[in-house]
Parts: structure tokens; C-alpha cells; sequence
């Protein structure tokens, strides 16, 4: 059975009540940035998105934001507008907003100490230096997010500017492995907010 066709939306009942998980992917929003490395986040919020028939269009909390249930669990998905570096001012604010503790929000968002087409799975963690993440942690004060981290590679060499790196588009070649990371993010997304996180890890990690 395809992901798409075991979503509904919520009804009015079902919006007031707070979302069990926050899927949050990281990005810069603006048509300049929409296919660069830095971006990986916000594509795996629109494959997933796209699978379950999610509308991601309301601004809310700093972001667009769309509202589901997805595999009976009330969800809210988020693509932050504040630019990556200041992720952490929308992700706390829905935080606060919904009480959702950090273990329920998901991050989705780019590595560059991974391979193009890899991706890795972790309950938990330090930012690894991805500025997103680190502002997300310093405001929340906690580093107990699951994250879904997606592989854009490493700066072609040392004197390479990281900035222009991150904010550079995949090659050609490098294509076909990112669609496959993302379907495979997008998948594993159903299972995490199943509480299955362990299995997404031994089924998707690379």
C-alpha cells in the first residue's frame, strides 16, 4: 500500500489538539535556494508531503506549515522562513505552542560529512557544526531531536568557501542518489513517527 493512501486530514476536533509529532525540515526559503545542498531538508518535506497529499502552504510559527494524520498519528510538518541559521526561532515557537517535547520533533536536514545519496538516522546529538541545528539546540537547550540527516557531500577542497558549497546545486550525476535519499527519508519518516525509530535506523542508514 503506497504511503499516500493511508492519510486523511484532520478535521476541526483534530486541529485543536496538539500534534503528537512536529516533522521539521531545514532549509532557506526563496526560489535562488530551492535546489541547492542546503536545502535537502525542505526537499524530503515535500517528497513526504507529496506522498500524503500534505498541504505545506499556511504561515505559521515562522514557517509553512501543513497538518495531517498520518498513520493515525496526528502530525504538523514544518519548512522554517527564517533562513537556516536562525531555524531554532520557529521550531521552539511550534514547540511551545503545541508542548511537544524535542524526542517527538523531527529534524530533516543536510551533511556535508556524508556522500551524496547517503543518509543516517540518529535519536539524538550534537549539531555536528550544521548551523540549523545548533541554533535549534542553543534555544531550545536540548539535543534530544531524532534527526534524519541527508548526505550533500563535502567541498571539493579545503579552500573550497563552505557558504558557496552548501549553497550550490547537485550535479547531474549526483541526481538519481539524491532522489533516492529522499524517498528513502520519506519513508523512514513513516516509521519513525510510528515510534519504530530503531527499525527506520537498520533499514535506512548508510
Amino acid at each position: 500500500m503506497s504511503i499516500g493512501k493511508i492519510f486523511k486530514k484532520f478535521n476541526k476536533s483534530e486541529i485543536s489538539l496538539a500534534p503528537e509529532y512536529i516533522i521539521c525540515g531545514l532549509g532557506n526559503p526563496g526560489l535562488q535556494y530551492e535546489n541547492t545542498r542546503h536545502n535537502a531538508g525542505f526537499m524530503v518535506v515535500d517528497k513526504f508531503c507529496k506522498e500524503n497529499n500534505i498541504k505545506c502552504n499556511r504561515i505559521k510559527f515562522k514557517s509553512l506549515v501543513g497538518s495531517a494524520v498520518v498513520n493515525g498519528k496526528k502530525i504538523i510538518v514544518m519548512k522554517p522562513s527564517t533562513y537556516m541559521n536562525k531555524s531554532g526561532e520557529a521550531v521552539v515557537e511550534a514547540m511551545n505552542f503545541y508542548k511537544v517535547q524535542p524526542q517527538r520533533v523531527i529534524l530533516v536536514f543536510d551533511d556535508i560529512s556524508l556522500d551524496v545519496g547517503k543518509m543516517r538516522i540518529r535519536n539524538k546529538g550534537s549539531h555536528g557544526g550544521q548551523n540549523g541545528v545548533k541554533n535549534i539546540i542553543y534555544l531550545s537547550g536540548s539535543d534530544d531531536f531524532p534527526r534524519i540527516k541527508i548526505g550533500i557531500g563535502n567541498k571539493p577542497h579545503p579552500d573550497y568557501d563552505l557558504a558557496a558549497w552548501v549553497l550550490s546545486g547537485f550535479t547531474k550525476q549526483e541526481g538519481p542518489l539524491l532522489e533516492k535519499s529522499i524517498e528513502d527519508a520519506a519513508n523512514s519518516l513513516m516509521l519513525m513517527i510510528d515510534g519504530k525509530i530503531q527499525q527506520a535506523m537498520n533499514k535506512y542508514n548508510s
